[in-house]
């Protein structure tokens, strides 16, 4: 799913001289794991797909098995992703997400609120395909309320791109979002949901700015005050994704680290997911925001061939 503005971003990208059959060959012959990160992390995820299907032709077997018997914990997990196509990686994702007892609905909000909607479309038919089901099939049965509203209508991947944005209109909704909130009894989420998930970015932020001015407090102020539980979450993840989805990430990437423990399925799919669209630009507001280095989070929190990988994909 990396679009044509990847390289801006990009911390990952194509090998020189790259040659397929000679990385199928190294990988076969492979057996330490820094001697799968030194491929599989130089290489984009083009040119690992080339490699994966380049190994099979060669060995009969599927590459990703390689890795899963002779890698074990986190430098598995983050090998075994780089080598999955992007839209199957996301669809496992929120599969893993969904299944078993409880629901992880923080990756649910991340992956959907972050993703534009040729992403949302293309991951939903991995997601058909990998499981037989569809994605808002799944949704519908795990989660409830308002908050499963928020999600299958974000699963819908119907958000206004490049639309025209008058000021009159932006003035107009935010009025609507005040008069569904703060000047109400109760709260009418509907509204908030059917703006939020349809409109454009650069709509929304106009929205915002006129929101502010007429009730004396930003959007996110008001979503803390009138909502609770997963769909405040939800609701906010929208918010900051609209004012800087670089900015969200690199807050997700540091919660992921803060405090005692990893969040590493979190630190993994980031990194992994955004490494050739705008890991670049995470990494700069993860500096900004947190006065400290992407890099010395991660060198904190994990470690071994796990860390050496990560770094690497987080250097450009």
């Amino acid at each position: 799913m990396p679009n044509s503005d990847q390289n801006l971003g990009s911390t990952i990208h194509p090998a020189a001289n790259f040659d397929a059959r000679k990385d199928a060959e190294r990988i076969k012959a492979a057996t330490k794991g820094h001697e799968f990160i030194e491929i599989i992390c130089h290489r984009s995820n083009i040119q690992r797909m080339e490699i994966a299907k380049m190994y099979k032709t060669l060995f009969g077997e599927e590459m990703i098995e390689r890795l899963k018997n002779k890698t074990s914990g986190n430098l598995e997990k983050l090998l075994v992703a780089l080598v999955t196509p992007l839209p199957e990686f996301y669809a496992k994702e929120l599969h893993d997400a969904m299944a078993g007892a409880g629901t992880t609905e923080s990756t649910l909000i991340e992956i959907l609120a972050s993703l534009d909607n040729r992403g949302i479309k293309t991951v939903s038919q991995s997601y058909k395909k990998l499981y037989g089901k569809t994605l808002e099939h799944d949704i519908t049965n795990e989660t409830s309320g308002h908050f499963k509203k928020l999600l299958v209508s974000l699963a819908q991947g119907n958000r206004e791109e490049n639309s025209t944005v008058t000021s009159r209109a932006a003035e107009e909704d935010a009025e609507k979002l005040l008069e569904a909130g703060v000047n109400k009894w109760g709260t009418d989420e509907e509204v908030f949901n059917a703006l939020l998930v349809s409109k454009s970015y650069e709509y929304l932020e106009r929205v915002f700015v006129f929101y502010s001015s007429k009730a004396g407090q930003t959007v996110q102020e008001a979503i803390m005050k009138e909502f609770s539980g997963h769909i405040k979450d939800g609701l906010l993840a929208i918010v900051q994704c609209v004012q800087g989805k670089t900015s969200y990430l690199a807050t997700k990437l540091h919660k992921s680290m803060k405090g005692f423990g990893t969040d590493d399925k979190t630190l993994i799919r980031i990194i992994v997911a955004r490494s050739e669209i705008d890991l670049a630009f995470i990494r700069s507001d993860f500096h900004t925001l947190f006065d400290d280095t992407l890099e010395n989070f991660i060198q904190g929190d994990t470690s071994g061939d796990y860390r050496t990988a990560l770094l690497i994909l987080t250097d450009n």
